[in-house]
């Protein structure tokens, strides 16, 4: 998905860039020492008590150790375990068919369940955000707001969502067990993997003047499908638009700047920053605007893409946001290719709305702050919307 065009992905505790270099581990024998990499010009660091420390564990697991293992197994851990003792969630490590699988995520299509989900990362529970329609999650009675517990013998909660997402994730026609908790109750299901075909964009009328977007996430394919509601609503008369970001935990930013490019007066998008001031601007030209009243639906799982798309929108004042608090996620991973097929992922800089804001670990303030009224059938902020925009 990712080999042509260079991308930084603002996904919900995921976002990741193809990097031009290659991070080569030199990985030989199956001894535990010689899969640990070395920190040079680390000065507290002692190479020799660290290689003495791991040699001396290898040789207690091969005299004691119970249980059969692969020195596969031990490899990865130990390269997941360098990249976990940075502290920071973002920032991890992917075997070749983590990565593979993660790869094929972001164009639209995969082979899977059918759900959305998102992960708070102050607990790490993972829940369900989505449920596609058709689809086998949807057929095994799964609900938006059910807390993925298990998947396989395997418990999920504090594991990197990308990774449970890569386990849920597999051939077409096999079956992945899975547990879920609705408020007390744990649910069983078996599900049956099948090609899904992400609908990322959701489009109608609301009445004669007023059109309505529904963005879920920024993939590879969301641009054209944006462009296409876009002209469809125009062709009907649409003249306001509202465009819902709730739920929508981000994706890839050049196709969420592609998007805003559409949107924005000529000008800054979006730029980020590096550990050394290096800044990167992404900017829109002045071939489109939409000159229309605006609304910007979002709420607390709108992260990252969404965010920047959010912010944009506030900082040129073009739109009115209506909701609560965004997630808060500003900050950047990027994705660098190993030569094995593996990769790891950084956080590498910090990116910033046109105003200069960074708004991680704090998020987006709408301009009319209202809940979501779980109690109503009616969808408040959507009416809201309307309101503002039929002034």
């Amino acid at each position: 998905m990712e080999d042509r065009r260079e991308k930084h992905s603002f996904r919900k505790g995921l976002v990741f860039g193809m990097a031009l270099m290659v991070l080569v581990f030199g990985v030989s024998g199956c001894a535990m020492a010689h899969f640990l990499p070395r920190f040079a010009g680390r000065g507290n660091t002692n190479e020799e008590q660290i290689d003495a420390k791991v040699q001396q564990l290898n040789q207690y697991i091969e005299e004691y150790y119970l249980f059969d293992y692969e020195d596969e197994d031990i490899e990865n851990g130990i390269y997941k375990g360098l990249m976990a003792g940075l502290g920071d969630i973002y920032t991890g490590y992917y075997t070749p068919e983590e990565y593979a699988s993660f790869m094929e995520s972001s164009n639209g299509s995969y082979s899977g369940i059918g759900a959305m989900l998102q992960q708070d990362y102050s607990t790490g529970i993972i829940s369900v955000v989505r449920v596609f329609d058709g689809s086998p999650a949807a057929e095994a009675g799964m609900l938006p707001g059910d807390i993925l517990y298990m998947v396989e013998d395997g418990e999920v909660t504090g594991k990197d969502l990308s990774l449970v997402v890569t386990d849920l994730k597999g051939k077409e026609g096999t079956e992945v067990h899975i547990s879920v908790l609705r408020e007390t109750d744990v649910l069983e299901m078996t599900l049956t993997r099948r090609n899904i075909q992400v609908p990322t964009v959701e489009n109608r009328m609301i009445d004669g003047e007023i059109g309505y977007i529904a963005i879920t996430e920024f993939d590879d394919v969301t641009d054209e499908q944006f462009m296409e509601a876009l002209d469809s609503l125009e062709s009907q008369g649409m003249k306001k638009l509202i465009i819902d970001l709730r739920d929508n935990g981000g994706g890839l930013v050049d196709v969420t700047c592609s998007i805003l490019d559409r949107l924005l007066p000529e000008g800054l998008i979006v730029y980020t920053e590096d550990k050394y001031g290096n800044r990167q601007e992404e900017t829109s030209d002045a071939e489109n605007y939409f000159s229309g009243d605006m609304v910007v639906l979002v709420n607390g799982n709108s992260a990252s893409a969404s965010e920047i798309f959010a912010g944009a929108i506030k900082d040129y004042g073009v739109g009115t946001l209506i909701g609560t608090q965004t997630f808060g996620k500003g900050i950047v991973q990027s994705l660098f290719p190993l030569s094995d097929g593996s990769a790891v992922k950084i956080t590498v800089s910090r990116y910033y709305t046109p105003s200069g804001n960074n708004i991680h670990e704090v998020g987006i303030t709408p301009d009319i702050v209202l809940e979501a009224d779980r109690e109503s059938e009616e969808d408040n902020q959507l009416q809201k919307a309307i309101e503002v925009l039929s002034r």
